[in-house]
């Protein structure tokens, strides 16, 4: 470990929090304000929310995302938490990440398109979100002993290289 980083976890750390908490609640938003996409409400109406989501995104939510994403690696490789519960938490911010582009994809669409488009109703892409921000939460929280599920062997063994860093052994 960098002897000098050491002091910077604790704020690394509430970083990482913040720039969840804005990426996530953004990923809420976001659905929400594309329902709104609709050019029957006016042309000044839709332009603004138009041009809202669109900074929101590429302002908020993306620079917010890199953020978590960033602070939230250097966290893994500094408190050198290479445990199972961590890998299923990755699985599930891939998830995020996933969502987060289908987002991205969903305003470019819309703003792309002349005439008729149908946004998607906010309803079940919030609920599918729910799923990895819940399962994020209580792996963080709870920790919970995943060392029990049987592994593929090549999951577990090295391939014919060292990592650049030294792994606990239990």
């Amino acid at each position: 470990m960098i002897p000098w980083l050491v002091g910077a976890i604790p704020y690394l750390k509430a970083l990482h929090i913040a720039a969840l908490v804005l990426w996530c609640a953004g990923l809420f938003a976001l659905p929400l304000m594309l329902a709104r996409h609709d050019p029957a409400i006016g042309q000044a109406d839709y332009t603004r929310i138009r041009l809202a989501s669109h900074y929101g995104y590429t302002a908020v939510v993306t620079p917010a995302a890199l953020v978590a994403i960033a602070a939230g690696t250097l966290l893994i490789f500094l408190r050198e938490v290479f445990v199972v519960w961590m890998f299923a938490k990755l699985v599930f911010v891939a998830l995020l990440i996933g969502f987060h582009a289908w987002v991205g994809h969903t305003i470019v669409a819309v703003a792309e398109n002349e005439g008729e488009h149908q946004t998607p109703e906010p309803l079940v892409p919030l609920l599918l979100l729910l799923v990895p921000v819940l399962a994020i939460l209580i792996l963080v929280l709870a920790k919970p002993e995943l060392e029990k599920i049987p592994l593929p062997d090549w999951l577990m063994e090295p391939r014919g290289g060292q990592l650049p860093f030294d792994v606990p052994r239990r």
